[in-house]
């Protein structure tokens, strides 16, 4: 992917393959002298017990310009907590993790309850907003990295060039995105990205019209990537989308608070994978099925708060015009992955654009049925005025429950 496009709406840096990993973490590690990195890892228990859990750890035991590394960790009773405690302690850096369903962390989110404050739902967008509370108490940090734990390819060059944009003091960037290309298992993957989000964008331009919100979606190249960073002043007006729509949700936090001068994307790998899901036709409430809900409903809320009307006849208008625009992409990726010697599957393919087509309609039917649905959780600024002190609490609780459950 080595080019040097530039789309116009936000910066793209590339990999030109011109640097070494060593010369960017001299680097990084001088800038963090002064401005010190923190990186954030949302884990499920059971990712400990995968293969590429154990990989990440061993590459970032060899990242020198870390501060600090804060572990969410999701389902995990207390035997399983002890455990993930001895698991990350092969990590040379300070790091902490936070066990998110201790007695001490329930009794915080009852008394978010109390305050009408607390996230409706549990999950990946809870822990992040969690561990950036964490983060934004310990007020030792300026940059912060975000990166899921199931990379199966991952190098921790894609973490170095992750942070530069945003740790290098004469950038701009307040927020960099990484992208790269889904591919494996000799095939094209990222199915929720190439057959619901680009052709959606697509067909929004044309049924709805220009758009700048949508322009700076499609500016993109990966926007589901779960890989980013940000300079820490930024985090306590970020509000976290607690359904799937967390990384769209995050874009368009971004497109809210911040220039698009002061956004970009960043080129991390040649080749990421990742766990995949499934498809989940039968189950509206698990897999891609409830992603591609979650990601529509999150592009209709924000095409509606800038001013976008819909009414039912746009949504049957933009499903029809959806599923011509995923066709005829379809062929595009088709022709591009013959040419790359890789495998594709037409059937399997057109079955995602069906079901894709289907959850744009239930989406818009939800969205008219309920327009003020806000799955945002609220932002820390908000908790903080709410209640002064849950932070330095929320610190507190997590210190305690790493001295009563010492796994020696």
């Amino acid at each position: 992917m080595a080019d040097f496009h530039q789309n116009g709406n936000i910066t793209t840096l590339h990999n030109l393959r011109t640097r070494e990993l060593h010369d960017l973490e001299y680097e990084l590690t001088t800038y963090a002298q002064t401005r010190r990195i923190s990186l954030i890892l949302p884990s499920l228990y059971s990712e400990l017990e995968g293969t590429a859990l154990p990989h990440i750890l061993e590459e970032l035991s060899h990242v020198p310009y870390l501060h600090r590394i804060i572990i969410g960790l999701d389902r995990a009773d207390e035997t399983e907590y002890r455990h993930a405690r001895k698991f990350f302690d092969r990590l040379p850096q300070t790091h902490t993790v936070i066990w998110n369903d201790s007695p001490r962390m329930q009794a915080l989110d009852a008394r978010l309850t109390r305050h009408g404050l607390a996230p409706q739902e549990q999950g990946k967008g809870k822990n992040v907003w969690s561990s950036i509370g964490y983060l934004i108490a310990c007020a030792d940090s300026a940059v912060l990295a975000l990166h899921d734990c199931d990379i199966l390819t991952y190098e921790r060059e894609m973490l170095a060039r992750l942070v530069y944009p945003v740790a290098n003091p004469s950038f701009p960037y307040q927020m960099s995105k990484g992208y790269y290309p889904r591919i494996g298992g000799d095939k094209l993957n990222g199915r929720v990205t190439r057959l619901l989000v680009s052709p959606i964008l697509i067909a929004l331009k044309k049924v709805i019209g220009d758009r700048d919100y949508i322009d700076y979606l499609r500016s993109f190249r990966y926007p589901l990537s779960g890989e980013f960073a940000m300079r820490t002043p930024i985090l306590p007006d970020l509000r976290i989308p607690s359904d799937w729509g967390l990384e769209i949700g995050t874009l368009s936090e971004a497109w809210r608070n911040l220039a698009p001068k002061s956004v970009c994307q960043v080129e991390i790998s040649d080749a990421y994978d990742h766990k995949h899901q499934d498809l989940s036709p039968e189950d509206a409430s698990k897999g891609l099925s409830r992603m591609s809900t979650d990601i529509c409903k999150a592009i209709f809320r924000k095409l509606a708060a800038d001013g976008t009307v819909f009414t039912p006849n746009v949504f049957r208008t933009l499903k029809a015009t959806y599923y011509r625009t995923a066709l005829d992409l379809l062929d595009s990726y088709a022709n591009d992955a013959t040419m790359n010697g890789l495998s594709f599957d037409r059937h399997r393919e057109e079955k995602s654009i069906e079901l894709f087509a289907e959850n744009i309609i239930s989406a818009g039917q939800v969205f008219l049925d309920n327009p003020h649905e806000t799955p945002f959780i609220p932002t820390w600024h908000r908790v903080h005025a709410a209640d002064p002190s849950f932070l330095a609490d929320l610190r507190t609780a997590v210190s305690e429950d790493e001295a009563e459950f010492d796994p020696a």
